[in-house]
């Protein structure tokens, strides 16, 4: 049990990688809080952990893009739990595609509020009582697009390019302090947020589902979707003692397809 005696809020929590790292942290005997902004769905991570016996859990309704519902959440896992998160998992996050000449203001607000500010507001949130307890473990959960562009996801891959250099800066400012900051970097996952791509792919160009998604494997030299369990091991890691000499990394998981 690794995590035992530990509390981790994690954004995004209700299904996908969120919900994945969260049942795994809880296996590790984590109490957990899980945030999103569908009630339902974090109702139901929160209630499988619970079931398993052992872990406290929580569900929070939050919209990280909003500062002050940020501070709502912690204080109300502060309630809860009586202190603030051991570790914080920023994966809440959106993406959607266009081109450049058709991605609009609210399109590039809501990627930059959503998957940079969003991270920004949580980070700033969980580091003082990290700092005064002298341990603390952070993951924000990017993207290979943060890494490297792509057609049509200017947006998208700015905020995750984004999220990566808050990522290194604030672990060289913590990092002599008991605390690591990381971030992981998937490709293509096998989650809602692809089946979404796939029916994008096939609205605008008409090629069958089955089509798109080979297309979307072929782009791995593995072939193949990354599952939401292989990122959540890999989170596993960071926040564990086994990997407490990774510190302002971003690691990716995605068969090889970036190779940087």
């Amino acid at each position: 049990m690794k995590l035992t005696g530990k509390l981790a809020l994690i954004t995004g929590g209700g299904r996908g990688i969120g919900r994945a790292i969260a049942l795994a942290f809880a296996h590790e005997g984590a109490d957990v809080a899980v945030s999103a902004r569908s009630r339902d769905q974090v109702d139901q991570v929160a209630s499988e952990i619970s079931g398993n016996g052992g872990c406290k859990s929580l569900a929070v309704v939050c919209d990280v893009s909003d500062g002050t519902d940020v501070q709502r959440m912690f204080a109300s896992v502060s309630d809860v739990f009586g202190r603030s998160p051991d570790i914080m998992v920023c994966n809440a996050g959106i993406a959607e595609s266009a081109p450049l000449t058709k991605t609009n203001d609210d399109l590039w607000r809501r990627h930059l509020e959503t998957n940079l500010s969003g991270t920004f507001y949580c980070m700033r949130a969980a580091v003082p009582a990290m700092l005064a307890q002298g341990w603390g473990r952070i993951i924000n959960v990017a993207s290979i697009a943060g890494k490297t562009g792509a057609p049509y996801i200017a947006a998208y891959a700015a905020s995750k390019h984004g999220v990566l250099g808050l990522t290194r800066s604030v672990a060289m400012e913590v990092g002599g302090k008991g605390i690591t900051v990381n971030a992981i970097c998937p490709g293509y996952v096998d989650t809602d947020m692809t089946t979404r791509g796939v029916e994008n792919i096939t609205a605008k160009t008409g090629r069958l589902a089955a089509e798109a998604l080979a297309a979307i494997k072929q782009m791995s030299p593995q072939n193949r979707l990354i599952t939401p369990e292989e990122v959540a091991a890999l989170a596993l890691l960071l926040v564990s003692d086994e990997g407490r000499g990774i510190n302002g990394q971003a690691i990716n998981i995605d068969g090889g397809t970036v190779l940087f």
